[in-house]
């Protein structure tokens, strides 16, 4: 079954993996190996010459993809929303109302992680903002480390699947989807995962309360007009911004290109509510942008060499045949994609991912007649792991990046293990439970065949015994 479309493609795809093991940049070489193969079947006769020259036509495609705009857009709404104050807002307020019961300030970290999700889409935003202002205060209320430092990193990676997730703008696009019904997709899960914290926090304040202490009576704020005018400073710009980018999409007022743009000039004012705005902030923001956006071109640049090389070597119909030809149907591929998908992000972030694996497995997907919307929500459940699972997360990075030097890089790879786990167990969820994604497309019409074959035959035609009807034109004057 491995050789039945010849030899190149599986010697094509093992020797990707080991340029990106050996610890190359991702884009050199998915190109490097593209363009070696392309000679290979160039000589081998897999192809002609000619069949390259679809490369700059791929390029142009790539650049004037309207609906890619929406990355920079979202990433630098991402920035300036990490910095302008509203996290701490936020926090503060949140972590006071919550924080007369154990674990209170464990689930104002959950919590305002999902509304940071919802406006920034950038898991580094919010595992940065929420560490720097949550981890010294657990810290000095005698919170267990490991906890601390995991419910931060786990409630950071929400925002991988919590629309306006960058992750599901580009599965959208690799996939040829909607990005609405991939945003409507994903809003069941996003509101499962965000349980799934809430009531292993609230199982373990059970078991163990002296893990999470409530926040000392001497230093909580009593809750009134004061605390409450608090949080709805934090929560009605957020909310606000939520509608703009979201609720404009879920609506058909805006593509997701132009949300991206209001979220953009949203978070701008946002920034300046705060009294946060300057030109440093602004100067940060398109820098952090650019780099995020170069990145992203190019390894689309080198994953559509290495696809139409790839494709040209019959290597998508082997990755199809191979596929599909798994035990267990549906199931047994899910399985197979979803296990080969988490070992995958032990090495690969999820751009490189959905660039490189995903066009390969969503021809597989629609010949089994699996939904793409539920199979794309479905690896980026998957891929939040990714950020996640030790000892290359990029979350715990971020988490490492800025925590106190007594916290040891022990506590923050054994802390996320169990939220990672919780993460698994919602990837069987979707798998069992279908319609935790399809439930919110529900208002999508499917087309009858039968409904559709009553109707022709009720329809009335004229008789063409005589031929088509004629038309008289009168006589024809010549000028």
């Amino acid at each position: 079954m491995i050789l039945s479309h010849g030899v190149l493609p599986p010697v094509m795809f093992a020797g990707m993996i080991v340029f990106m093991l050996i610890g190359f940049p991702v884009a050199f070489s998915l190109a490097a190996v593209g363009l070696f193969f392309g000679l290979v079947g160039i000589w081998t006769g897999h192809f002609s010459p000619d069949f390259l020259h679809a490369l700059p036509y791929r390029f142009f495609g790539i650049i004037s993809n309207d609906l890619l705009l929406a990355i920079p857009f979202f990433t630098f709404m991402g920035a300036i929303l990490e910095r302008c104050g509203l996290a701490e807002d936020l926090l503060e307020g949140t972590g006071q109302l919550f924080g007369k019961v154990p674990g209170g300030l464990a689930y104002a970290v959950i919590v305002v992680g999902a509304i940071l999700g919802a406006i920034t889409g950038t898991v580094a935003a919010s595992v940065i903002a929420m560490g720097v202002i949550s981890l010294p205060v657990m810290m000095r209320y005698g919170y267990d480390m490991k906890l601390a430092t995991g419910v931060i990193a786990a409630s950071g990676t929400i925002t991988q699947l919590i629309p306006p997730s960058l992750v599901l703008v580009v599965l959208a696009d690799q996939l040829g989807r909607s990005v609405g019904d991939m945003y409507l997709g994903a809003i069941g899960p996003s509101l499962l995962q965000v349980a799934i914290f809430i009531l292993y926090v609230a199982a373990l304040s059970l078991v163990r309360p002296n893990a999470m202490p409530p926040i000392p009576e001497e230093d909580r704020e009593p809750i009134g007009w004061r605390l409450l005018s608090r949080v709805l400073w934090g929560m009605i710009p957020s909310i606000a911004l939520i509608f703009l980018v979201l609720g404009t999409i879920f609506m058909g007022l805006a593509t997701p290109t132009e949300a991206g743009a209001m979220g953009a000039v949203g978070a701008i004012v946002l920034a300046a509510l705060h009294r946060r705005l300057t030109w440093t902030l602004v100067r940060q923001g398109m820098q952090n942008t650019m780099r995020i956006t170069a990145m992203v071109v190019f390894i689309l640049i080198g994953s559509t060499v290495f696809s139409l090389v790839f494709q040209g070597m019959d290597g998508g119909r082997w990755i199809e045949h191979m596929l599909t030809s798994l035990p267990g149907g549906q199931v047994g591929f899910l399985i197979f994609v979803n296990v080969f998908v988490f070992f995958l992000a032990f090495f690969l972030d999820f751009f490189e991912i959905a660039f490189i694996v995903v066009p390969l497995l969503a021809p597989a997907a629609a010949k089994l007649g699996i939904d793409l919307i539920w199979f794309g929500v479905l690896l980026c459940v998957n891929m939040q792991t990714s950020f996640m699972h030790p000892p290359f997360g990029f979350a715990l990075f971020y988490l490492r990046g800025i925590a106190p030097k007594e916290v040891r890089s022990s506590d923050i790879y054994w802390g996320a293990i169990p939220w990672v786990i919780m993460q698994l167990i919602l990837v069987a969820i979707v798998i069992a439970w279908p319609g935790s994604v399809t439930y919110w497309l529900g208002g999508q019409k499917t087309l009858d065949p039968t409904a559709v074959e009553q109707k022709l035959q009720q329809l009335q035609f004229p008789p063409t015994e005589s031929g088509p009807p004629s038309f008289d034109l009168g006589p024809l004057k010549v000028q």
